[in-house]
């Protein structure tokens, strides 16, 4: 209700979305989200114009089952995007099967032999979250897995939002569906199947590939705007 004010929770984040998307480019402007939908429902609330210009891939939800933490802490704005007309494409969690990008795990070991010293260096060391410094974010990740907790076998961990940016950069390393945009009531999907607005599920992951793209990534790295 405050989106014409100047001012209100979120304005500089949606403010710029909409810059954004207004900017001159033979593209859509991609939107990333791996966390909760609020600041883009109220970017497409401001300012309607941006909905062809803008396609949401989105990593959330455990559809058609419930839960999923940045799908429960704003169902609302959720709900506004399955109701809106933007180009909406869901990369699913399901924590509890194999369908979604928890499949795409790495182990301790991965991490230490594959992320040690890699990517690009800062030139002053950043603070841990468990104490030390780190100049790569490999080391900092190799210092992330020897804290975390591991689970399933072998034991490893799901890099979620990593599984969300490789969909983007390669789409072929998971399974579209397209279908009727569901609904949320009372924090329970709700199939709409007559329903003529379409958006996109992504599942399967190809764990592997991403992975290994990932790590040669990691090892291979460019820095946007850098040539040399």
């Amino acid at each position: 209700d405050h989106t014409d004010e100047e001012d209100f929770d979120g304005a500089e984040a949606v403010k710029h979305i909409i810059e954004r998307a207004h900017a001159q480019s033979e593209r859509q402007l991609v939107l990333l989200p791996v966390g909760k939908l609020t600041n883009i429902a109220l970017a497409l609330k401001k300012d309607p114009s941006i909905i062809p210009k803008v396609k949401v891939v989105w990593l959330g939800s455990n559809c058609p089952a419930t839960g999923e933490y940045n799908q429960i802490n704003d169902e609302a704005s959720l709900n506004y995007l399955l109701d809106s007309d933007v180009e909406f494409e869901i990369v699913t969690v399901r924590y509890a099967a194999q369908a979604g990008t928890t499949v795409v795990r790495a182990t301790r070991e991965e991490i230490v032999e594959n992320m040690a010293g890699k990517g690009p260096r800062a030139p002053a060391p950043v603070a841990g979250r468990h104490g030390g410094q780190f100049n790569t974010f490999g080391d900092y990740s190799v210092n992330l897995f020897e804290h975390c907790v591991l689970y399933g076998d072998p034991p490893a961990r799901p890099l979620f939002d990593m599984a969300a940016v490789a969909i983007v950069k390669n789409p072929a390393w998971a399974q579209p569906a397209t279908i009727p945009a569901p609904i949320l009531v009372d924090s329970e999907w709700l199939e709409r199947p007559k329903n003529p607005r379409k958006i996109v599920i992504g599942e399967h992951f190809d764990r592997n590939k991403i992975i290994a793209d990932f790590f040669n990534t990691m090892t291979n790295f460019k820095i946007a705007g850098i040539t040399s």
